[in-house]
């Protein structure tokens, strides 16, 4: 008997990853993907592998989700990355969670595969994120770092999510731009500028944070990899934010 939640999934350009990701959603009971516009063919796979499809459904992840969510048929729905999958833990506890639930909202750990093997340390290492919840909340709109709106009461899955975020450093430098330049549009619509000290101190706060603090050196070369590659992803975020600034200045009198 089908699992009465929806899974509501974002895609662009997912070709690669949503016909693995919907074969292990077999269980569920309905599964949205909002597509943001691909250019490949994830919505042709997606309609194939069964799943509602939503195209051009926002101009955001946040939008994605959301309108993925104002569809659902079912009172519980699980938000999901087309790059990651269910253990089997957590789809037996998300099962009995959603028929007898002690909280309005759940977070679940992600265990991050990185370059072919899981990064246990750092940020990476204690990655949670609210994932199953009531249809009525909504993610708050913004162009990165999406998240749902505030909850109060918000328990813990036990079970774990796999996610693979980057086949090879090729596609992992693609998406470092993209989300780089998202985010600087995001810091740009607020207020914030790209002065010389913030690009200079803000890539190398984060390596240390990562690598250091956070101790991401405990992950090897993988841990020294992700958290350079971190602070480089901060840089391209303030190097944007200053473009963006530039493109956008008044032109100067004759």
């Amino acid at each position: 008997m089908p699992v009465p939640i929806t899974v509501v999934i974002p895609t662009l350009d997912e070709a690669a990853h949503i016909g693995p990701c919907l074969a292990h959603l077999a269980w569920a009971d309905e599964v949205v993907v909002a597509d943001g516009g691909s250019r490949d063919d994830t919505v042709a796979l997606a309609r194939g592998a069964g799943a509602v499809v939503l195209e051009r459904s926002g101009p955001t992840i946040a939008a994605q989700r959301n309108a993925a969510i104002d569809v659902a048929r079912n009172q519980w729905v699980f938000a999901l990355d087309a790059d990651e999958r269910f253990t089997d833990e957590l789809r037996d506890e998300v099962a009995r969670t959603v028929r007898t639930p002690g909280h309005l909202a759940y977070q679940v750990r992600r265990r991050n595969l990185y370059l072919g093997r899981e990064l246990t340390r750092g940020h990476w290492g204690r990655d949670w994120v609210t994932r199953l919840f009531r249809r009525d909340r909504r993610y708050v709109e913004r162009r990165v770092h999406e998240y749902l709106e505030r909850l109060e009461d918000v328990g813990r899955l036990q079970g774990a999510l796999l996610h693979e975020p980057y086949r090879d450093l090729a596609e992992q430098l693609e998406k470092m731009n993209r989300y780089a330049r998202w985010a600087a549009e995001d810091l740009y619509d607020g207020g914030q500028r790209a002065t010389a000290w913030r690009l200079f101190t803000r890539p190398v706060t984060r390596f240390v944070r990562a690598y250091l603090v956070e101790g991401a050196i405990g992950d090897g070369r993988r841990g020294l990899v992700s958290s350079v590659l971190g602070g480089y992803t901060a840089f391209l975020k303030y190097a944007h934010l200053w473009a963006l600034e530039d493109a956008r200045r008044p032109p100067s009198g004759p």
